[in-house]
């Protein structure tokens, strides 16, 4: 008999071992991009991408900016820019999950993101204009 609810089911988390290397330190999760967003606070920190589509951008993005390239680069040596994102350099980099050392530079990221590495993380700007309260209609 076909399972009727197999469709409303959610497929696995990507990547569970870095939720579990970070179950202390990630306060909200939230999909993103058909992939799962992780936050520290207010900054999002690492999106986790296991699509399985053909492209080369399966694994952990961290959020960063490019001033924190070359230093990150030292830790990551096999760290590079996001396909899908344009051919530019951009400020989300990538650790592969065809890399050789992927799990070791994932958990790598873990430990960096724990310690408070200001090197990873930003704080995201707003899709839109900020929602402004409307004037109260109580008199």
């Amino acid at each position: 008999m076909k399972d009727p609810l197999a469709a409303r089911r959610k497929k696995p988390l990507p990547f569970p071992f870095v939720l579990e290397a970070l179950a202390d330190v990630i306060t909200l999760t939230r999909p993103m991009f058909g992939c799962l967003a992780l936050y520290v606070r207010e900054r999002i920190v690492l999106i986790l991408r296991d699509k399985h589509d053909g492209s080369a951008d399966d694994g952990v993005w961290l959020a960063t900016t490019a001033e924190h390239h070359e230093s990150l680069r030292r830790d990551f040596p096999n760290m590079r820019s996001i396909a899908v994102l344009g051919h530019q350099v951009t400020h989300w980099q990538l650790l592969a999950a065809d890399s050789p050392d992927f799990e070791e530079a994932a958990l790598r990221a873990c430990e960096l993101i724990a310690s408070r590495d200001p090197r990873i993380g930003k704080v995201p700007k707003s899709r839109s204009k900020a929602v402004r309260k409307r004037p109260s209609t109580r008199r």
